[in-house]
């Protein structure tokens, strides 16, 4: 007789879209993510999340922008908090625009930046986020 999980975290085998619920989501189901303008439009999409190893929590996610392709493409690094998921849009909402994340920390596709306290301090105060 096997005993049951002794915790709610959904099965790995199961299908992709059993592992999310309204609180919770797999982070390869955010990783494409639409990321939209609060004037709703298309400004990236998510690549990958960046999370604490001690916390365990997300503190970013490493928006892809511009480009055509592929070509050309910028990573920028989001505080998670300022990202809002939109039901309606199937995607998250950020509050710049297109014309201000050119301005943002970013780094270019296929490298990665030194995460530092002092980077991490940069990006956070860039969005007006506390660090």
């Amino acid at each position: 007789m096997q005993s049951a999980p002794l915790d709610n975290r959904q099965n790995q085998s199961q299908p992709l879209e059993s592992r999310e619920t309204d609180e919770l989501i797999a982070s390869n189901k955010v990783e494409g993510t639409k990321v939209y303008s609060t004037d709703g439009e298309k400004v990236g999409s998510i690549e990958h999340l960046m999370i604490g190893k001690r916390t365990g929590k997300v503190d970013y996610a490493v928006m892809s922008f511009g480009g055509f392709l592929g070509i050309g493409e910028d990573h920028h690094p989001l505080p998670w908090d300022v990202l809002t998921y939109d039901t309606d849009r199937g995607g998250y909402v950020v509050n710049i625009d297109k014309e201000k994340l050119t301005d943002a920390p970013r780094y270019p596709k296929g490298t990665e930046p030194e995460w530092s306290h002092g980077y991490n301090h940069k990006i956070y105060a860039f969005y007006g986020v506390p660090y």
